[in-house]
């Protein structure tokens, strides 16, 4: 304020100052410096930078005063002249803080430079992508929820289908029961109001010792329980068998053109027969599992002789069996005296023949009395009179240890052998050399004639599979089995359409020969894997009887299964003493195993040479 009064005074004097040439020239010093003093605070107030603007030139950081006047002076509209060449130039940006929006409008930021659109773009395309995104997520998200929704539908669609013939088994087993007359349930009664006497009597008896048995079956849920998966997978195997997987596997019968052409009408009772046989398999095996759970010793045959046997035969009549090992001798046994005595009782062989070499497999003819068939370490094949215990004959071709040799039920004058050689021979009684050879590319540890053919041989090997030869035509195998992981140590005919095999990997498997193939490996012939003995390095035998299956196992145990069951119906385990220091030796195994078919009888060796009868209980 002084300094306007004081300018005023220069620019009007009034005092007598006015006339003063000295005062004169003070006052325009003064004046000049003071427009000098304004000049320089204007440069400098030009100068400053303008807080948070910003141009779309990195150098330039000025907001023009003037501009910023302009836009104080507008207020609320962006359409003042002012800014008009801000406007068109897209240079500048207003970027206004709370204090600024005192002065200026809401909308002061410039929205029309390109340093602000260019930005909205790539904004724009950032939410583009996170929907995208978002978009992908929910995409996965559905598909997962909509695959687990068909997933369950088909498993909803497979577990109505089992509910449907469990409902469909149980009616029939309720209808079978109800009827009585000619079931094909073993539990079910039989009602026939025309049995008098003893014969009602006996029916009576029957009766009641399948109501015992379901008695039994029922108490023992435990056992039942334990083995529920097994029991499980066996019935779901046979009830997997019915009539459209049937009729499929007989592509080849002439009848099947026949069975295409019959109406839907015709074929539901076809289809229940077909169930009706499925169930009636497993119901036979659930029955002998019910029935028995263990060995019960009734015998002991000769003295401990601390060697290995390995091999056990039955005559024909089943009054004498043939045990021969380690020991290079082969012993004969009275049955007879066994069964009727104390179980304590030892047994001494009533015949006993010795070899040069171990015997390693014994086979007696089922239809010449006293013909007896031995294999040993030396390769050697004899043919002993089990009578008198001479020697008959034998045949020098093997060059290494044979394994195996069997008789053939059906002609009694041919045998077969398999050795470490990898050849199989084939003989006849009266000639001396071999019939027939077939050479392997592995060891045969096995060999087996069909029942009913003398023409199909079966064998082992090494090589982990099972061959099937037809001896008129031997160039190529009639079947080859593969499904072992390891070496087949025995196979065995269960009947004539069927065969059992034992192998080192654990485990014993049943083969369907109507699935067998002779152009390529025939692995899904096989039908049933049983488990549970433990068999990895040594031979322990294998018999087969009615359907049951027998052998042994390196846990020194024998065990029994059923052909429809894949777990044991029936053990006992051997105690391991040493018999000659009676000391505990857990090296013990069960080496050998024979079935008495006439009396439900098992015979069981081990490796130290004791030999017992056992009856399942």
């Amino acid at each position: 304020m002084w300094k306007l009064l004081h300018l005023n005074q220069l620019f009007h004097p009034t005092s007598t100052s006015a006339t003063n040439p000295l005062a004169v020239a003070v006052t325009g010093a003064s004046f000049a410096l003071l427009l000098l003093a304004l000049s320089i605070l204007s440069a400098l107030l030009y100068c400053l930078p303008r807080r948070k603007t910003f141009s779309t030139d990195p150098t330039v950081n000025l907001f023009h005063w003037d501009a910023a006047a302009a836009c104080w002076k507008a207020r609320n509209t962006m359409d003042s002249p002012e800014l008009q060449p801000l406007l068109a130039g897209k240079a500048w940006v207003a970027v206004v803080d709370d204090e600024e929006q005192q002065l200026c409008s809401p909308r002061g930021k410039i929205t029309e430079s390109e340093l602000v659109c260019e930005p909205e773009e790539e904004n724009s395309e950032n939410d583009d992508a996170g929907v995208s995104d978002n978009e992908a997520e929910t995409d996965i998200l559905q598909h997962f929820l909509i695959s687990l929704r068909e997933e369950k539908k088909k498993q909803a669609a497979k577990l109505e289908e089992v509910l449907n013939f469990l409902n469909e088994d149980i009616k029939e087993v309720e209808r079978s029961y109800s009827l009585g007359t000619d079931s094909v349930f073993p539990l079910a009664p039989m009602k026939n109001p025309e049995v008098k006497g003893n014969d009602a009597h006996s029916q009576d008896s029957s009766n009641s010792d399948i109501s015992i048995m379901i008695r039994r079956s029922f108490v023992d849920e435990e056992r039942l329980m334990s083995n529920i998966n097994e029991l499980e997978s066996s019935y779901f195997a046979a009830r997997s068998q019915v009539l459209p997987k049937e009729a499929s596997s007989v592509s080849s019968n002439v009848m099947e053109s026949e069975w295409r052409h019959v109406e839907n009408v015709d074929k539901e009772p076809r289809r229940i027969q077909s169930s009706v046989a499925c169930l009636e398999s497993f119901c036979e095996g659930l029955c002998k599992f019910a029935r028995y759970s263990k060995f019960e010793e009734c015998g002991r045959l000769g003295n401990s002789s601390g060697n290995i046997m390995c091999g056990l035969s039955f005559d024909r009549d089943e009054d004498y069996i043939a045990a021969g090992g380690i020991s290079r001798k082969i012993k004969i046994f009275e049955l007879s005296s066994a069964i009727s005595g104390d179980s304590d009782d030892i047994q001494y062989p009533v015949v006993e023949m010795s070899n040069e070499s171990k015997i390693s497999s014994v086979c007696w003819n089922t239809c010449i009395q006293n013909h007896l068939a031995s294999a040993d370490y030396d390769g050697e094949i004899k043919m002993w009179d089990a009578g008198t215990g001479q020697l008959l004959s034998q045949y020098i071709e093997h060059e290494e240890r044979a394994w195996s040799v069997h008789i053939s039920p059906s002609d009694p004058k041919m045998f077969a052998s398999g050795s470490d050689d990898c050849s199989v021979k084939v003989w006849n009684i009266n000639e001396r050399n071999s019939v027939e050879t077939i050479s392997m590319d592995a060891n045969i540890c096995c060999v087996q004639f069909s029942p009913p053919s003398t023409n199909l041989l079966f064998f082992g090997s090494s090589d982990h599979k099972v061959y099937g030869y037809d001896l008129r035509h031997t160039r190529i195998p009639w079947c080859s089995l593969a499904g072992h992981r390891k070496s087949v140590s025995y196979v065995k005919f269960i009947d004539a359409g069927a065969v059992v095999t034992a192998s080192t990997d654990n485990s014993l498997k049943l083969w369907d020969l109507k699935k067998a193939s002779s152009s390529a490996l025939s692995s899904d012939a096989c039908v049933l894997t049983f488990k549970g003995h433990r068999n990895e390095k040594n031979f322990v035998g294998l018999s087969v009887s009615g359907g049951y299956i027998a052998c042994g196992s390196e846990s020194n145990e024998v065990y029994c299964y059923h052909k429809s069951l894949p777990v044991p119906i029936a053990t006992h385990e051997f105690e391991p003493i040493d018999p000659i220091s009676g000391d505990p030796d857990n090296r013990q195994f069960v080496s050998s195993v024979c079935w008495r078919k006439k009396s439900n009888m098992l015979v069981a060796a081990t490796s130290v040479g004791i030999i017992k009868l056992f009856q399942m209980v």
